[in-house]
């Protein structure tokens, strides 16, 4: 009997993007990297709420251009591998999708990299002329709404997905499914995940799961 398909659910901040974050990259690029330091652990340490980090990031960002964005997508320390292991995924009739809190405009930037999916927050357009809508600002609880939604869409079910993350907004998520990979993770997660991995290459990572469908 064939096994059915999965669906790879990736995090972006800290496990696609090694030691780093999308809000981190582009704060470097405007110079604001010590900034954006202290609002991360207000939302680490503080508990500042997604949207909140969000509307502060958006004030920092507020001369944030396009090439910036470009720059800092580019320019960012990913895992080794990423494209290879999604065409994998792909060419054996599986999923993958990203989902992250980080702003849509720097999530969807992946989709040219063959991941089916990707999910962000909903930002303003570069250069912003509109304020952030707290609405759209997505926190744990939504990555398993996103994921629900991702599976009807593919015809699949939760208990077919595997969860690819570092920190606590990916305890949710990988709560609601059998198997999940902490990926350079810190404490949040411990006791949570099927396998751990500590490195820079995702091609590693996939190993963990392949073949445990």
């Amino acid at each position: 009997m064939a096994t059915s398909r999965r669906l790879h659910l990736f995090d972006l901040d800290g496990t696609l993007i090694r030691g780093s974050a999308a809000a981190v990259e582009i704060s470097r690029q405007l110079g604001l990297s010590e900034e954006i330091a202290e609002l991360e652990r207000s939302f680490l340490l503080k508990g500042l709420a997604p949207a909140d980090f969000a509307v502060q990031a958006r004030e920092l960002w507020a001369e944030l251009t396009e090439a910036q964005v470009v720059a800092a997508f580019e320019g960012a320390p990913w895992l080794h591998g990423i494209r290879e292991v999604w065409a994998e995924i792909r060419a054996g009739g599986d999923y993958c999708a990203v989902i992250s809190l980080s702003p849509d405009f720097f999530v969807e930037r992946l989709l040219d990299w063959g991941v089916h999916a990707a999910h962000g927050s909903r930002w303003p357009a570069v250069p912003f002329t509109a304020p952030v809508d707290r609405e759209g600002i997505l926190n744990a609880a939504a990555k398993v709404k996103i994921a629900d939604r991702l599976c009807a869409e593919f015809g699949v079910t939760l208990d077919d997905c595997v969860a690819y993350g570092d920190s606590m907004s990916d305890a949710e998520i990988f709560a609601a499914v059998p198997q999940a990979v902490a990926v350079n993770a810190d404490h949040h997660l411990s006791g949570l995940a099927t396998f751990t991995y500590m490195g820079g290459d995702l091609r590693e990572v996939y190993e963990l799961v392949r073949g445990h469908g």
